[in-house]
C-alpha cells in the first residue's frame, strides 16, 4: 500500500490538504470560507461599505411587509394625483395616490428576489455544463462548448426581448426562468477552464489511482476549486440581472401590475419627470446604489482572489 501524500500538498507544491489513501480531499483555493471573506471585508473599506449597503438593501427587501407604512396597492386620493414627499408620505405618491416608499420597498423585494433566483439557476446550470465539458474533454467538450459559443454569439438583451415579445406577458416565475436560462453561458466557460486546469493535478491523479469514480473525482476533488471564481461571477451576475430586469420592466415586459419593480417604478414616472420628479428619482437612486455596491463588492472579491492566489504557498 503506498504511503499517504503529505499534508503540505503535492510533490510539485500544489496547494492542498491531507490526502490519505482512498480519500484525497484537497482544500479549495480562494476566499469562499466565511472567515476569509470577513477578513477581506474588514481590511478593505470600499468592500465593507459595499457589503453594508447591500446588507441594508437586502434587509429592507426581506422586511418590506413590516417596514412599508402602507399597502403598496392602496389608493389614497386619486383625484389629487401625485403628491410630493411629505410627513405622511415620506417619498411622495404616484399619480394613483399610492405610497411610493411602500412600493419602493416591495419593488426591492421583487427586483432582488428575481435577480438572485435567476443567477442561482444560471450558476447551477453553467456549473454542471462546464464541469462535464471540462472533465470529459474530447468530442463531448467540443459539442457542449459549441452550444455555449452559439449562445454567447447572441446578445443577451436581444435574446430576452425576442423571448418576451413572442411569449407575451410573463409571470414572476417565468421571468426568473427566462433570465436564468439565458445567463449561464459565461459561467459554463469559467467552470470549464477551472476544471481543465485542475483535473490533471496530482491530487486528482491520486484520487483516480485509488479507484475513485470519475464523478467522485469531479465533484469532490476538482469542482471545489471553481467555488471562488464562481462566487465572484455570481456576485457580478446579480448586478447585471438587476439591470436587465429593470430594463425589461421599463419597456413594459416585466411583472404585471399592480406589482412593482424598480424598473416599472421608473417607467411610471418618466412622463411626469418635470412635475413629479420623485417618482423616478428615488427608484433610480435605489437601483444605482444596489448595482454600484454589487459591482464594487464583486471587483474587490476578484482582486482579493487574485492576490490570494499570487501569495498562496
Amino acid at each position: 500500500m503506498p504511503p499517504p501524500i503529505p499534508a503540505n500538498g503535492m510533490p510539485n507544491g500544489t496547494p492542498g490538504s491531507l490526502v490519505a489513501f482512498g480519500d484525497a480531499t484537497p482544500a479549495p483555493l480562494g476566499l469562499w470560507a466565511p472567515g476569509r471573506l470577513m477578513t477581506m471585508l474588514t481590511r478593505d473599506p470600499p468592500a465593507m461599505v459595499a457589503a453594508v449597503t447591500l446588507a441594508v438593501i437586502a434587509l429592507a427587501a426581506v422586511l418590506a411587509p413590516w417596514l412599508a407604512p402602507f399597502d403598496p396597492a392602496q389608493l389614497f386620493d386619486v383625484e389629487s394625483g401625485a403628491q410630493p414627499p411629505s410627513a405622511h408620505h415620506w417619498l411622495g405618491t404616484d399619480p394613483l395616490s399610492r405610497d411610493l416608499l411602500s412600493r419602493l420597498l416591495f419593488g426591492a423585494r421583487l427586483s432582488l428576489g428575481i435577480s438572485v433566483l435567476a443567477v442561482a439557476i444560471a450558476t447551477t446550470l453553467g456549473t454542471a455544463w462546464g464541469a462535464i465539458a471540462g472533465y470529459a474533454g474530447g468530442w463531448i467538450d467540443r459539442v457542449l462548448m459549441h452550444v455555449v459559443n452559439t449562445g454567447l454569439a447572441i446578445p443577451r438583451i436581444l435574446l430576452l426581448l425576442g423571448i418576451v415579445a413572442l411569449w407575451g406577458g410573463l409571470s414572476t416565475g417565468s421571468l426568473v426562468l427566462v433570465l436564468g436560462l439565458t445567463g449561464w453561458f459565461g459561467a459554463s466557460r469559467l467552470v470549464r477552464a477551472q476544471v481543465r486546469a485542475t483535473r490533471e493535478t496530482d491530487f486528482a491523479a491520486a484520487a483516480r489511482a485509488t479507484g475513485a469514480t470519475p464523478s467522485r473525482v469531479l465533484v469532490r476533488h476538482v469542482l471545489p476549486h471553481a467555488v471562488t471564481p464562481m462566487l465572484v461571477a455570481a456576485t457580478l451576475g446579480v448586478g447585471q440581472v438587476v439591470i436587465l430586469e429593470a430594463g425589461l420592466a421599463f419597456l413594459g415586459y416585466g411583472v404585471a401590475p399592480p406589482a412593482a419593480s424598480w424598473g416599472s417604478l421608473i417607467r411610471d414616472g418618466r412622463l411626469v419627470l418635470g412635475t413629479a420628479w420623485w417618482m423616478s428619482v428615488f427608484p433610480g437612486i435605489a437601483l444605482a446604489a444596489t448595482v454600484l455596491a454589487i459591482n464594487v463588492l464583486g471587483d474587490r472579491l476578484r482582486a482579493a482572489l487574485g492576490a490570494h492566489q499570487l501569495h498562496a504557498p
